[in-house]
Formats: structure tokens, C-alpha cells, sequence
């Protein structure tokens, strides 16, 4: 970033807040975050307006589930949201941090590890941790740990996901006593604009931004048999979906202590437009505010125009380079 756009900047920072710029005006910004500085701008949709990086950590630290939907790739989106969580502590706000990237038949690993009962190299050894653990999710893990966060580990265990990908619904027939568990109770699957925008997604044609859905992408076969994988990954996608949203309801209703949000990392595709894995979790706790954020990696933050169907695809958009 040029040195004058971060001594201005500075400046805005230092300055009183009527000095402060309109959101509408507001130049890009940078994050300060354990891995160094990250370029972002917040994009709140409902204002229609962009705002400061801590005006979205104040509303976000009074709800009660917070999804941040990432891109799995981007380095900068992984600073960022050690940048919420980082922000939420620092305004003193109890979390619950819970993660798509680890299975629940791994919770107790994971309870051990953060209660230091457990080393590193056991967790990464028996919690089978995603590749790029070290780089994208450790420093929330460790944040977590340092802070004595409840983590929950969400997700159904990909074994079981991709059976249900290769044979369809029916293997959840199949589950043993021991498997069922780890799959949500109650399963909906419908055919609305989740599978709608999943099925355009799996045909190679993703939303801008949005991260696209699991699975592979269905490719010289006829039509017939297309439909029918779309139909079995979906399924796969909805357990998946259902098990998360039961896992985070389960961890709200059951937590003591002081409250504060439950924060949900996971692919922008499972929280995008309030859709998948935020609509499931809605269903569950009834009256309850689950706030979304999607973080997008763009090429000019300063030539940013949000519109069109970005500006109902999260409470808060925010934007870094890619």
C-alpha cells in the first residue's frame, strides 16, 4: 500500500470522529492483525454503506451466531477473521468459536488440546486437521485457547459426507449406532434457491465471490445422470449444513457463563445470502440474530461499487486484495 494512503490512514484514526470521512468516502483501510497488516474495507449492506472495521465489530459482538464465510485459499481472509475474533476479545466479549474444519467425532480432542491435556502434535495427529491448518486456522485455534474459548467442532465427518455424495440420501440409512450421532437429528433438503444457486454453482458457474460448494464438478456425462449427482451432492452438502447448524444451536443452548455470540467460521458458499448453514441454524433458534459476514478478496479496494445480489449476500461485506 502507498505510504501516503497509511499516514492518511493514521491520520483518520487519530483524528475526532466528526474529522472522520463519510462511510460513503471512507478510503480503504488496514487491519492490524497478528500476521502484520490487512487491507479491507467494510461494506454494511444494509446501510447500503461503507463503515470502520470496529462500527461492524460493536454489531457484531451483540449478536448471537456470527457466521464468517471465507475463501478457503486467501491469506488475507484468514488474517481478517483473527481480526474479529482479536476485535471481539479486545472489546471484552465472551466467545463461543465454532469451525467447519473440524468433525465432531474430533470434539473431544479438540476439548483436551485446549484444556492442555494434549499437545500440538496430538491434535494434529488425531483431530485431522485440514491441510493448511498451520497457516489459516492455528493462530484462531491458539487465540481460542489462549482466551479459554469453547471450540466446537461442527462439521459431520467427510467419511460419512462422502457416502452420502457417492450413494445418495440412502446411506444415511445405513449409519451404524456409532455414526449416527454424528450426523444432525433432523435433515431438510429442499429444492429452493440454496439448491437452485448449489446446482448453477456445480455446473462451473459460481456467484462472484462465493465459495463454491463441495464436491466435484460433473463433466461429460448426459444430463440425466448430471441431475443425478447434483441431487446426491446436494444431499451431501445438506448434512453437512444440518449438522453445523445443529452443533452451533446445541453449543448456544447449552452454554453458561456470561453470553456472547457463538462465531462460525466456515466457505462463504454454507452462509452466503443467509442461505445453507445460516438458514439451518435460523430454523433452530427461533428469534435469535445470526448475523452473517462474507469476506471477498478483490483486486482494487478502491474501486468498489457493491450492488446487485452482493448486497443481499451477507449483513456485512468485507472486502481485502487478493
Amino acid at each position: 500500500m502507498p505510504l501516503t494512503l497509511l499516514v492518511a490512514v493514521a491520520l483518520a484514526q487519530a483524528a475526532p470522529a466528526a474529522q472522520q470521512p463519510s462511510p460513503a468516502q471512507a478510503p480503504a483501510a488496514v487491519q492490524a492483525t497478528a500476521s502484520g497488516y490487512v487491507p479491507e474495507r467494510v461494506y454494511d449492506t444494509r446501510q447500503q454503506a461503507f463503515v470502520d472495521f470496529e462500527v461492524m465489530l460493536a454489531d457484531l459482538g451483540r449478536a448471537d451466531v456470527v457466521f464468517v464465510g471465507e475463501q478457503h485459499d486467501d491469506p488475507n481472509t484468514h488474517r481478517l477473521e483473527h481480526a474479529v475474533l482479536e476485535g471481539l476479545r479486545r472489546r471484552g466479549i465472551p466467545l463461543i468459536l465454532s469451525f467447519e474444519m473440524f468433525e465432531r467425532d474430533v470434539q473431544d480432542v479438540v476439548a483436551k488440546y485446549l484444556a492442555d491435556a494434549i499437545t500440538e502434535a496430538q491434535l494434529l495427529k488425531d483431530a485431522r486437521p485440514w491441510p493448511r491448518y498451520a497457516t489459516d486456522y492455528r493462530a484462531l485455534m491458539e487465540l481460542a485457547k489462549t482466551e479459554r474459548w469453547t471450540v466446537v467442532a461442527s462439521n459431520v465427518p467427510r467419511r460419512l459426507a462422502s457416502e452420502v455424495a457417492s450413494s445418495g440420501k440412502e446411506a444415511l440409512d445405513r449409519l451404524s449406532p456409532v455414526d449416527r450421532p454424528l450426523v444432525a437429528r433432523e435433515l431438510q433438503c429442499p429444492q429452493d434457491r440454496y439448491f437452485e444457486r448449489f446446482a448453477k454453482a456445480m455446473g462451473g458457474h459460481s456467484g462472484r465471490g462465493g465459495e463454491k460448494p463441495d464436491g466435484e464438478k460433473p463433466a461429460g456425462e448426459t444430463p440425466r445422470a448430471v441431475d443425478a449427482k447434483i441431487d446426491r451432492y446436494y444431499w451431501s452438502q445438506c448434512v453437512k449444513d444440518e449438522t453445523m447448524a445443529e452443533s452451533i444451536a446445541s453449543a448456544f443452548l447449552n452454554r453458561t457463563g456470561r453470553p456472547g455470540p457463538i462465531v462460525h467460521v466456515n466457505g462463504a458458499f454454507h452462509s452466503d445470502f443467509g442461505q445453507g448453514t445460516a438458514e439451518r441454524t435460523r430454523r433452530r433458534l427461533p428469534g435469535r440474530r445470526v448475523a452473517v459476514v462474507t469476506i471477498l478478496p478483490v483486486g482494487d479496494l478502491d474501486a468498489l461499487a457493491p450492488a446487485g445480489e452482493d448486497l443481499s449476500r451477507a449483513d456485512y461485506l468485507v472486502y481485502t486484495i487478493k
